[in-house]
Parts: structure tokens; sequence; C-alpha cells
């Protein structure tokens, strides 16, 4: 759990959270802050199972999986080529549109040239090719005469391109996918922020999560399934999240589209992945005890 990511600080939460739960199933847990020692620490604690609760880049993106490999110590969640695959946000839709999943329209560009001219006929999204958790996401509305100036900064750090995708209005769903099935559909609904952001994500009382969506028994069933069609085409394992975009706000002709897939999925007990499992009958507890029951090499 922590590493170096923009998002360590979440995923020493998930990863404290896990640990604990995970004791109270009756697991032996070591937690292990991870740093350029971990290889040392893995092999001082001599795990029978790792579980990954990294979130951002090192941790989801394949590099710290394939060091598992090279351990032959089983763990939790995707495999390399997955978790890389998935990390990157352009390779994803790419996948997810030759497998039938829809997607919108879509473009890799140099983050200095992002920040100078607009890419894409507003509104669109900017955001980094191969981060999570919403950092580094910027909407850019009709009337905006540029793009915001932080994209080209010295202070960013967020990698040197970034992808412009078409804006999608409308409502912000999500599917838990466990073992293959998706467990249900959740609607986010924020309050003070204009999306799904990093401080809506995590701050307290930043967002409302409803479940099951309020949304028809169709649109639930689409969304389902486009999640299940997302894991298997991406050749992900135990648990991932899928999210959407459903646009209704022009009558008549409704879509969802898909955004992205999460291998590393948040994991403190309110989390949405433990929320849908919940909502399903699986306690925060066995959902755990199940990852690691899941935990292989060669996934």
């Amino acid at each position: 759990m922590g590493g170096w990511s923009a998002e360590r600080e979440v995923s020493l939460v998930s990863g404290r959270d896990c640990a604990r739960a995970l004791r109270e199933e009756g697991f032996k847990v070591t937690e292990i802050d991870a740093a350029a020692d971990v290889v040392g620490r893995l092999a001082a604690a001599g795990p029978d199972v790792v579980f990954n609760a990294l979130h951002g880049r090192w941790g989801e993106d394949g590099c710290i999986q394939g060091m598992l490999e090279i351990l032959k110590l089983p763990y939790t969640h995707s495999g390399v080529l997955a978790s890389a695959l998935a990390m990157h946000k352009e390779r994803t839709k790419a996948v997810f549109r030759a497998a039938g999943i829809p997607v919108v329209a879509s473009k890799v560009v140099a983050r200095k040239l992002a920040s100078e001219t607009h890419q894409m006929e507003p509104p669109y999204v900017v955001k980094p090719v191969s981060e999570g958790s919403s950092v580094g996401v910027f909407i850019i509305r009709k009337g905006d005469n540029r793009p915001p100036g932080a994209i080209g900064s010295e202070q960013w750090s967020l990698g040197d391109e970034v992808m412009v995708e078409e804006f999608v209005p409308g409502r912000e769903l999500t599917v838990a996918v466990m073992d293959g099935k998706a467990l249900a559909v959740t609607e986010i609904s924020t309050k003070a922020h204009e999306f799904y952001d990093y401080e809506s994500k995590y701050a307290e009382g930043g967002s409302v999560h409803t479940i099951p969506a309020q949304v028809s028994e169709a649109v639930a069933a689409d969304a389902m399934r486009y999640a299940e069609m997302a894991h298997r085409a991406i050749g992900c394992r135990g648990v991932t999240r899928t999210d959407f975009r459903f646009d209704d706000t022009v009558p008549g002709k409704p879509r969802l589209i898909a955004l992205e897939i999460n291998t590393q999925p948040g994991m403190t007990p309110t989390s949405l992945v433990p929320e849908q499992a919940a909502y399903r009958g699986i306690t925060y507890g066995k959902l755990c005890a199940w990852m690691v029951e899941d935990a292989s090499c060669g996934r």
C-alpha cells in the first residue's frame, strides 16, 4: 500500500482498511508501505499472498505485478498486461471500441500543445493518459478562450501526454465486476463539484452514491453487460470497476458511454466496490478474503 504515486494517501487508507478486515477474517497480515526497498521487504516478510492495495502508476500499471511475477508471489487483482493496458486510457478505449463497447472520440496529444490551443471543439475533457482517481482532469466548456495553462506548467508531474476526449453530459454510473460477474449499478452525484473529481471521491460528503441507480432496467442491464465485456476484453482478474456516463439530456436519444476501467478500485468500506458487494450480501471482510483466496501468479 502507499507507494509514491499521486494516489499515495488514498492507497494508504485502502491498505489499512483491508488489513484490518483481513485480520478480523483470521489472516496474518503484514502492512508494507511500498518504497524502493519493497523487494527486500517482501522477501523478509515471506508472504503466501500479496494483497495489492496500491493505486496509480507503478501500483496498477503492470510494474508491481511484473515484480511479483518474478518473485513468484501470488497477488490479487489483474496481471501485468491487463494492468498496463487499463492504465493507459487511450489504449483501453481502443480495446473497448473493438469489443463493441460504446466510447466517444478522443486523441492523445503533447500536454504543451493541449495547454495552448483547443485540440477539439469545446466542450471536451483533458486528462492525464495514465493516472487514476480523476487526478489532473479538466473540463473545457463552450466559450472558454483557451485550455487551462496548468497542463503546460513546469509544476505538472502527470506525464508529457494527455488525452483529449469529447465531453459527455448527463449522469455518472459505475459497475463493479467480481470474478467476471457484474454486481450492481451505482449512480454517483456530486454536490459542490461539476464532476466526480478527486475531492468528490475522497472528501467527506463529496458525493452521494445511489444503489441501485435510478435508471431503467434496460439501461442498468446494458451497463452491467458492458462492464463484464470490458473486464473480459482487457483481460482482467479479480475485482474491477467500470465507469460510465449516461447522457439522457436529449429527449428520445439516450446514450450510455464507457469512460474507463479501474483494475485497482478504492477499497475502503465506503468505497464503491465494497458498497456494491454489500448490496449483494457480501460483507467487506468476506470481499477482502475472497480476493486473497483468488490470488495467483500468471494473471
